[in-house]
């Protein structure tokens, strides 16, 4: 019996990187585990670049302060924690970032490179509030999967003036996800997939939910071609029980005692 697979898929962009995407006609019972499925690897296990640590001119630790700046250093900090790129290549990168005088300095300022393309540009990173006042820091991005809190890096403590930052790697902000019936012919229990997919503008609705698709595909694909394992199951017995089948197999094949 050949079981119908899901004949069209819909984007529907909404505006703020947020996209409804329509698959159908999914077979019936099918919609919740296939929505299911798709929103956990859309959320879990999608590649991306996030900011993982930042050295800046003058600060030794995240509880100094700049002079002329608004911010505090963890301040900062935070505001790089929500930096979002697209970062073309597999090794960490640094950038770099110069600003002069009173100004806010935005993700703009930030030295172009040309294997970063950085989606939020007019991100507010620390706003300088003097003519004097100078900012110089090395932003270090890399690419991951998930999330990775500082605690699980080995990092080189003789590199002083340093700051690691927990990253967030994922591109996708959010995704939720409800099922409705369709008709298809003369029956009218067949589903439809409506998912509300929000990004960080480092990638496409389209994208994330190709590579969700690919990651779902590449997991089935090796449990398929997988070579399975049987075990056979050998019957135990206790010493009890075998110690009591022998006794009653010798009883058995004694002879029995006649009275004369």
């Amino acid at each position: 019996m050949h079981i119908p697979t899901p004949t069209t898929v819909r984007y529907t962009p909404n505006g703020d990187n947020k996209t409804q995407v329509t698959i159908e006609p999914c077979y019936p019972g099918y919609g919740i585990t296939i929505g299911n499925a798709l929103r956990r690897v859309l959320l879990s296990s999608l590649p991306g670049a996030a900011v993982s640590a930042v050295k800046i001119n003058g600060i030794q630790h995240e509880y100094d302060t700049v002079a002329h700046m608004q911010e505090d250093v963890v301040e900062i900090m935070m505001n790089l924690k929500k930096l979002r790129m697209t970062v073309h290549g597999d090794e960490p990168l640094v950038l770099e970032l110069n600003a002069k005088g009173e100004k806010e300095v935005t993700a703009g300022d930030i030295k172009k490179n040309s294997q970063v393309e950085i989606a939020n540009t007019d991100l507010v990173i620390a706003t300088l509030t003097d003519k004097k006042a100078e900012l110089s820091m090395e932003i270090t991005v890399k690419k991951g999967v998930g999330y990775e809190p500082v605690e699980e890096r080995v990092v080189d403590k003789k590199d002083i003036g340093t700051l690691q930052i927990d990253s967030i790697f994922s591109p996708v902000v959010n995704v939720g996800f409800n099922v409705e019936h369709v008709r298809v012919g003369q029956r009218t229990d067949y589903e439809k997939i409506v998912l509300d997919v929000t990004t960080d503008g480092s990638m496409s609705a389209e994208q994330a939910v190709t590579a969700a698709v690919g990651i779902i595909q590449e997991q089935f694909t090796a449990i398929a071609s997988t070579e399975p394992e049987v075990k056979e199951k050998k019957k135990r017995r206790s010493s009890k029980a075998s110690a009591e089948a022998a006794e009653a197999e010798a009883t058995e094949e004694k002879p029995a005692e006649t009275k004369e």
